[in-house]
């Protein structure tokens, strides 16, 4: 349930980084065609020696290429630059209003059905739009990819995908740094040996949330992947629920899309 996130991975030191968290142990790697890294992505996975059935390769198609036409060539595009018969994941980036979610998930469909894609997806979806998109779909969505850290806890969304069967899955679950500081954080990571960002992470963990912290040193992604043989007590769970803080990292478009949640 932890990933790389590679957002900013660039040239060969990008498709180190690939190689190097594949070799502590990461199998879900996860990119977009707006990153503009997926040939790197791609490198990286090859250069790992990594067998591909045992990774787990996630994707977005932009929100500038949902309809019919241009999501099939995004998807098709991505596959090429990777130099992959296939991802494990497509994902919807960023909703787009004007685009019918029916027409942009028939394609997601139909790249299913052609052994392209294995699992579809959303990202920055809410609430309503999560029924829509299940409403709009003739195959299950297995995710929706959102900011979620201890200093934007979306239990509500959590609980609504919950009842969706989709997966929700953290991006900036570290809020880019921030959560670091937080002196919650801080004191519980004392009293468990611990950092405060894994701290942050196995709280994630706890609540069955997937995450993909972006790393490129092979240190912080070893910190990152030190999650699975020690937990948090139910009270320090409590103590980090109760964080008051509330800080939305991304929010470049739309700048309300949270609001009918």
């Amino acid at each position: 349930m932890l990933g790389l996130g590679t957002f900013e991975l660039r040239e060969q030191s990008g498709a180190d980084s690939v190689v190097a968290a594949i070799g502590l142990g990461y199998t879900h790697i996860d990119t977009a065609s707006g990153y503009g890294n997926e040939e790197i992505v791609g490198l990286g996975i090859r250069q790992s020696g990594c067998s591909r059935e045992d990774l787990f390769v996630t994707t977005k198609v932009g929100r500038d290429d949902l309809a019919a036409g241009p999501a099939r060539a995004c998807a098709e595009a991505s596959l090429e630059r990777m130099q992959l018969d296939y991802v494990d994941l497509l994902l919807i980036h960023w909703p787009n209003l004007d685009v019918p979610l029916a027409e942009t998930l028939a394609v997601f469909a139909e790249l299913v059905n052609e052994g392209k894609v294995r699992n579809i997806g959303i990202s920055n979806f809410t609430r309503p739009r999560v029924d829509k998109a299940v409403e709009s779909s003739s195959i299950p969505i297995a995710v929706n990819q959102v900011e979620y850290h201890p200093h934007l806890d979306q239990e509500a969304l959590r609980r609504h995908c919950e009842g969706h069967g989709i997966l929700l899955t953290a991006y900036s679950p570290l809020a880019q740094g921030t959560i670091v500081q937080d002196g919650t954080l801080i004191a519980i990571g004392v009293d468990c040996d611990k950092g405060p960002a894994q701290v942050a992470l196995r709280w994630l963990l706890h609540k069955q949330i997937a995450a993909i912290p972006k790393a490129s040193s092979a240190g912080h992604m070893a910190d990152n992947i030190d999650l699975f043989d020690w937990t948090l007590s139910d009270g320090q769970i409590a103590r980090i629920d109760a964080i008051e803080t509330v800080h939305r990292v991304i929010d470049w478009w739309p700048g309300d899309f949270d609001k009918d949640a």
